[in-house]
């Protein structure tokens, strides 16, 4: 059955080739370059030509496996080593890393995101538009064993204020800042400048869940962060990422991993 797709027209469209197979690629590879064989390597190279293209492969973790020179300028870095072996929430800030997380979900699952208008984040904590897109890589079993994407700057003029991608990614944005407070479908429909109903169709289709259910979502996982990196009290945690109280949280939080908040600490602390 053919796989889904996200998708929106540009000028620059990257499609799978057989140069992207890599089942002898190690998953959690101790010096991952080196372990990548020479001829990949070289043809991953040649994306270090395009300055203004950001090209990224990842392992089935969300690692980064490789990175081009534009991804690295991005980011304010010199060399390739600084990003392999780290995740997005090394690089970027919660709220961003934690929608590419979810990004990484979708294209293991086997979706192709094509094309895709959205906000990609800076080494000076600004973001700017871009069209990104996102494949899964196979191994030779044909099953899913990692991520491939790449992503470039959309030129300003290109980004209509009422194009419905911008609209949509505007949401996401706005999602993303206030997370921690009550968030209505009402508010947001305003923000994308669109009908109630149209606006919850839209969202759905494109992100394949509600508005709700992602917003719930990234709750869980900026406060799955906070579990494992502080010993901040899970009545603080629940309140500070929009949670009514430590109830609601350990019960949306079991919904969405299936833990408790405290089983989930324990098990990821180290």
């Amino acid at each position: 059955m053919r796989q889904p797709e996200v998708r929106n027209e540009s000028r620059l469209v990257v499609k799978p080739c057989a140069c992207l197979h890599w089942s002898d690629m190690p998953d959690k590879p101790v010096s991952p370059i080196h372990a990548l064989s020479s001829s990949r390597r070289e043809v991953w190279e040649l994306f270090d030509f395009l300055a203004d293209v950001q090209f990224w492969v990842k392992n089935r973790h969300g690692v980064y496996l490789w990175v081009s020179r534009g991804f690295l300028m991005n980011y304010s870095l010199d060399e390739r080593n600084q990003v392999v072996g780290s995740t997005d929430f090394d690089l970027s800030p919660a709220h961003l890393a934690n929608q590419y997380q979810q990004d990484d979900e979708r294209v293991l699952a086997g979706e192709r995101i094509i094309n895709r208008v959205e906000l990609v984040g800076r080494f000076d904590h600004t973001a700017v538009w871009s069209h990104t897109t996102k494949l899964p890589l196979h191994d030779k079993a044909g099953q899913i064993n990692g991520s491939v994407g790449i992503t470039h700057s959309a030129p300003t003029a290109n980004i209509q204020p009422d194009s419905a991608e911008a609209a949509l990614a505007k949401v996401i944005a706005f999602i993303h800042q206030h997370y921690h407070e009550p968030v209505e479908n009402t508010r947001l429909a305003a923000l994308a400048g669109s009908s109630l109903r149209a606006f919850e169709r839209r969202f759905s289709r494109t992100i394949h869940m509600t508005p709700q259910q992602y917003l719930r979502r990234l709750r869980v996982r900026l406060a799955c962060r906070t579990l494992v990196s502080t010993r901040q009290a899970l009545a603080e945690i629940a309140l500070h990422h929009g949670f009514c109280d430590q109830s609601h949280f350990t019960r949306e939080f079991h919904r969405e991993t299936g833990l408790t908040p405290r089983d989930y600490r324990t098990r990821y602390t180290t």
